[in-house]
């Protein structure tokens, strides 16, 4: 199973607050079969709007793996179509003051660790990226704190969230995988899969 423990990078700011998931992955992008190349369409009106200069099109972050974000953002409608845009665009952890609770449900289903911290910290955060975009952030979660360029302070997440990442049980497939054993035990024992034909 996949344990997520620590993710290092570089960090790419996006600001502003009750960013919803229609702004991450506009309704008409919804009507893939898979969630293959939705990372090139992430933000895709707002950058638009933008004219090129949203951070997802700016040359110093299109490496960044780590998002930093601020208040309620993924708020809106559930689709799990938001955090697999984010996922396929680079994104392997967000860091932001508070995120919607599906939204955040459906990162760590797929692994996509979100952290909280104070409003002061998101915006030291975002202000160092925008002045110096190749700045290191590492973030621990097994000591739940955040570094970068002197700066140490401490995160949050659900604990329960926290260990799922933690142990690699996030990983529905995985965890699938592991258990073939037993999973081919039961099946075995279940009598309405024990076809005969006359």
């Amino acid at each position: 199973m996949t344990q997520i423990k620590q993710i290092i990078g570089t960090g790419v700011p996006v600001i502003g607050n009750d960013i919803d998931t229609d702004r991450i992955i506009p309704a008409r992008f919804l009507r893939c079969v898979t969630f293959d190349g939705l990372g090139k369409q992430a933000f895709a009106d707002d950058r638009v709007q933008t004219k090129g200069k949203h951070p997802f099109d700016l040359p110093q972050y299109q490496d960044a793996n780590i998002l930093v974000v601020n208040n309620n953002f993924g708020c809106g409608s559930s689709r799990e179509h938001a955090p697999q845009a984010l996922a396929r665009w680079g994104i392997k952890a967000i860091v932001g003051e508070s995120f919607a609770e599906i939204f955040f449900g459906n990162c760590v289903a797929i692994g996509l660790p979100c952290v909280t911290c104070d409003r002061q910290t998101v915006e030291k955060l975002q202000t160092l990226l925008t002045n110096t975009p190749q700045t290191n952030l590492n973030i621990d979660l097994e000591a739940m704190k955040i570094s970068c360029e002197g700066l140490t302070t401490s995160v949050s997440m659900d604990e329960g969230s926290r260990q799922r990442l933690l142990t690699g049980t996030w990983d529905n497939c995985s965890q699938l995988i592991s258990s073939v054993e037993q999973i081919k035990a039961t099946t075995a024992q279940l009598p309405y899969l024990q076809w005969q034909t006359s």
